[in-house]
């Protein structure tokens, strides 16, 4: 019985065979880009002794140690760790992150350290730590930030905006300018807007979450991240330019407001995208617009909320398709909320003309385009060379429009799936559809589209390439923002 005892005990004894080495689950751990002055999450990775004898760390240290801070099986002092012994077959968890001091550098600096383990063996184990540090501008404060002048955004370093921040006069946007945006947190622009993005260096306006929530899922994909970017007016002439500026994953992309019953604010949007938020996409209130080859995709309630005032959409794609996915990534669910909702019932306020030209309204639901007027037969906005999800318009000014039909293909746009590939076998069954791992949503439209060559030729004539710079000058105008090739 006696050998017997001695195996039970095996993985407890220790032994000093330099053959005998720790095992890790990363053998290098990566962290997302992390703003300076501004704490990492935490990683986690785990080390094993896989072997039947156990093994003593006689201590644990970091080369540098001046970026990164460790914490080993609870202790966050690692000088405290002594002779920590691993019994076989045992693990432990070590859990990991990063503070990087400010830098003069306005690109990413990479800042890495080695994490060393040290058998009492003699055996030395390392596991690398990267990381990518971005020095940021930061603006806002407790209680907000006011900014009685103009204001200009540049693109020489990125932008932290940490509460809400008020602009009274003139905003600038540079081509190429990053705002990262705090839970929260929000702008405001109580003055003219002047934002120059381009297609080679478009605005982004984004959480400033750079972790992930999975692996194949960034923190930027889960809407409600920040919370919005207002456009507020209370004089008459107010001007707001935006062109290929992205708003992603807030609670409200673009809200535009005035108080104003004539001489209303302008707003022209050209080549933006406005993304994945947790309640409205654009809401227009009391605003002219004009709003050309952009994308407003996937919000909670409406796409497009619009109330009092002119607006002209051409070559847009408008699509509500929020938390369409195979995992559930969002802290709000899709409402029963048609993509565009068009309200021209008040009796006071300016009435709302909207007409949508070139374009496409879907979603996943049934009926994604609501004009909500007293008497549709007399509505003044028109319709024209569109595919719409709808039933069909009954106004005077509908015209060449293609209507969703049960026998169109199982998808109007490429699919969407995150994880693994598809497997083979299961391929044939959808024929119709595009999977890709690790792909986000891409409403470029697929071959199959019933929205390819509807639009009207005259209208593309101002729009000789959709978003992303492909030509329709060659061939009968696609409707929506993109041009399939």
């Amino acid at each position: 019985m006696l050998p017997l005892a001695l195996v039970g005990c095996r993985e407890y004894q220790v032994v000093d065979d330099q053959s005998l080495k720790l095992s890790f689950s990363n053998d290098t751990l990566r962290f997302d880009t992390v703003f300076t002055q501004q704490g990492s999450a935490t990683l986690q990775m785990k080390v094993y002794n896989r072997n039947a004898n156990a093994l003593v760390i006689d201590h644990v240290g970091l080369r540098d140690g001046k970026a990164f801070v460790v914490n080993v099986d609870g202790e966050q002092q690692l000088t405290r760790l002594k002779n920590l012994q691993i019994n076989g077959g045992d693990s432990l968890f070590v859990f990991v992150r990063v503070d990087i001091d400010p830098t003069a550098s306005n690109s990413p600096v990479l800042v890495s350290d080695l994490l060393s383990f040290h058998l009492t063996s003699g055996v030395t184990q390392s596991v690398t730590l990267e990381a990518y540090g971005q020095d940021v501008k930061r603006l806002g404060k407790a209680g907000g930030c006011w900014y009685a002048n103009d204001y200009t955004f540049t693109a020489d370093k990125p932008y932290l905006l940490t509460d809400t921040v008020v602009i009274q006069g003139t905003l600038t946007m540079q081509a190429g300018a990053t705002l990262y945006m705090h839970r929260g947190a929000c702008l405001y622009a109580l003055g003219n807007v002047q934002a120059d993005g381009t297609l080679d260096k478009p605005i982004l306006i984004r959480g400033d979450r750079m972790d992930r929530l999975f692996d194949s899922v960034p923190y930027q994909y889960a809407s409600g991240s920040w919370n919005g970017i207002y456009l507020q007016s209370n004089q008459g002439g107010t001007t707001y330019n935006l062109s290929y500026m992205e708003i992603l994953s807030g609670n409200v992309g673009l809200y535009c407001y005035s108080d104003q019953t004539s001489n209303l604010p302008m707003l022209r949007m050209d080549g933006c995208r406005i993304h994945n938020h947790s309640l409205y996409g654009l809401m227009l209130m009391h605003v002219d617009a004009l709003v050309t080859n952009t994308e407003i995709s996937n919000c909670a309630l409406n796409c497009v909320y619009c109330l009092g005032g002119n607006h002209d959409f051409v070559h847009t794609t408008i699509a509500s398709y929020y938390g369409y996915t195979n995992i559930n990534i969002h802290s709000t669910r899709k409402e029963d909320a048609s993509a565009v909702y068009i309200n021209n019932l008040s009796k006071e306020l300016p009435q709302t003309v909207t007409s949508f030209y070139n374009s496409i309204i879907t979603g996943y639901q049934q009926n994604q385009l609501v004009v909500a007027t007293p008497f549709n037969r007399y509505y003044p906005g028109a319709f024209i060379g569109n595919y719409l999800k709808t039933d069909t318009l009954a106004i005077p000014h509908a015209e060449r429009n293609v209507y969703w039909q049960s026998t169109d293909s199982t998808w109007v746009f490429r699919n969407i799936y995150y994880g693994t590939r598809l497997p083979d076998s299961l391929k044939k069954y959808y024929t119709h559809k595009e999977f890709k791992p690790y792909e986000y949503y891409d409403f470029r439209l697929d071959s199959f589209s019933a929205a390819i060559g509807i639009g009207d030729s005259l209208t593309a004539v101002p729009y000789p390439t959709d978003r992303l710079g492909v030509s329709r000058a060659l061939c009968v105008p696609d409707a929506g923002c993109y041009q399939h090739e």
